[in-house]
């Protein structure tokens, strides 16, 4: 009888472990309620005082200051008070705390104590907010969820994609109706080519145009060559596609006033113009130049071109994604006016600091020095604005080479014709013999 019980304790630890590893690996948010809620919830609500008390978190109702007859004595007052929590409410990743401030008490206290809160309540990391005066919410995530970006999924509408996994666990939509124009930067091998390429593998299916500019030759946007309306791979043919996108603009705009309405997607349906986003692929081939003043035209030319189309664009339905390692006002302020249009941000790994300021900088310090903080592991992890105007880290979903192909052959009949590009490009190709 002793044999057998002690053999089915094995199995069922045997059993309990495998399930474990499964939900896991599988269903992170199973695993999560299942086995690691309470024991988090319980770390947080016996802790909560002294990891309080440790990080200057809990305050005194007596003065830090007292008389002892003629003498004024300063000190730690004893019996400091924790600022009042609520019950740990639990979500998918991890769970809440909110904390009433104590008054004279400030958010950032709080944030300055976030690793202390992490490793006092064994979680990966507790993120500070802020959403009303006078209290702070703590929300602890209880592994990273950036490891498993493939497993997030949500329904997409026009001009979305869904490029990855954010740190909260949900989904990362890139929305072009709400976000118009997004600047992307990352150094070599940091996962920008493989946004770049989850984007266009997500825009595909849709009735969208993508023009594409890689003065690289074409090595990164050739691979959707079967459905990209256009592509350019050096700074003269980009002149052309973008010159005919400006006067492609100029028409829509006569259509909108003829029409009465204020954007593209006030009018009737058959009469909308199709979406059109020009994605761009190292923008500094398109501001540097070699000292000619051919090529000092074309670079002011570009500059100039790309920024109307970020200013007059997005009620038109024309987008911009603009991507590049190096994003400095050292490529010229033409740089400087565009990031200002640009109101979606992603920075991945960069390998000077420079470029996570412009990127980051005018949105908020933390993210810079947290996108400064990616080591070369974390590929595809990168630092974004919200969807609520704030910051998280999120990482994108791995697009391989072949998928992505595959993708653009998939949906090459499904490419809108774009006749102004073609016949700027077409007129270039002519002048050129």
């Amino acid at each position: 009888m002793t044999t057998f019980v002690l053999v089915a304790a094995l199995v069922v630890i045997a059993w309990s472990l495998f399930l474990g590893d499964l939900l896991r690996c599988k269903r992170p948010a199973w695993h999560w309620y299942l086995s690691g809620y309470l024991p988090t919830a319980w770390r947080v609500l016996s802790t909560w005082r002294k990891v309080a008390i440790l990080n200057d978190l809990a305050i005194s109702r007596r003065p830090p200051r007292g008389l002892i007859g003629d003498l004024l004595v300063k000190g730690e007052p004893l019996r400091p008070i924790a600022p009042r929590i609520s019950f740990p409410w639990p979500n998918r990743t991890g769970l809440t705390v909110t904390v009433r401030l104590h008054p004279g008490q400030v958010p950032h206290t709080f944030a300055a104590a976030a690793d202390a809160l992490a490793h006092a309540w064994k979680v990966h990391a507790v993120r500070v907010t802020s959403p009303n005066r006078g209290l702070v919410v703590l929300t602890a995530t209880g592994s990273d969820p950036l490891e498993r970006p493939g497993l997030i999924t949500a329904p997409v509408q026009l001009l979305s994609a869904l490029v990855g996994v954010l740190e909260n666990g949900t989904a990362w939509v890139m929305d072009l109706l709400m976000v118009p124009h997004w600047l992307i930067a990352g150094a070599t091998r940091s996962g920008k080519s493989t946004l770049l390429a989850r984007l266009i593998t997500q825009l595909a299916p849709q009735p969208v145009a993508l023009i594409g500019i890689d003065c690289k030759g074409g090595m990164e946007l050739g691979l959707f060559a079967d459905r990209l309306s256009a592509l350019t791979t050096c700074r003269r043919e980009a002149v052309a596609v973008l010159s005919a996108l400006v006067v492609d603009m100029h028409d829509r705009m006569h259509e909108c006033r003829a029409a009465g309405v204020r954007s593209i997607w006030e009018l009737p349906e058959k009469l909308r113009p199709v979406p059109v986003v020009v994605i761009v692929d190292e923008l500094a081939e398109l501001y540097l130049s070699d000292g000619t003043r051919e090529g000092k035209a074309e670079a002011d030319q570009c500059s100039t071109l790309l920024l109307r189309l970020a200013q007059l664009g997005a009620a038109l339905g024309m987008h911009l994604v603009v991507a590049g390692q190096r994003v400095g006002s050292d490529l010229g302020p033409g740089v400087t006016a565009l990031r200002a249009q640009l109101g979606g941000r992603i920075c991945h790994r960069v390998n000077d600091p420079g470029t996570a300021e412009m990127t980051l900088g005018d949105l908020n310090k933390d993210a810079v020095a947290v996108a400064q903080s990616i080591t070369s592991e974390e590929k595809g992890v990168a630092v974004c604005t919200g969807p609520e105007g704030g910051w998280s880290r999120a990482r994108s979903h791995l697009t391989t080479t072949k998928h992505a192909a595959a993708i653009a052959r998939q949906y090459a009949d499904v490419t809108p014709d774009m006749p102004a590009v073609d016949r700027a490009l077409s007129a270039l190709a002519g002048g050129e013999k």
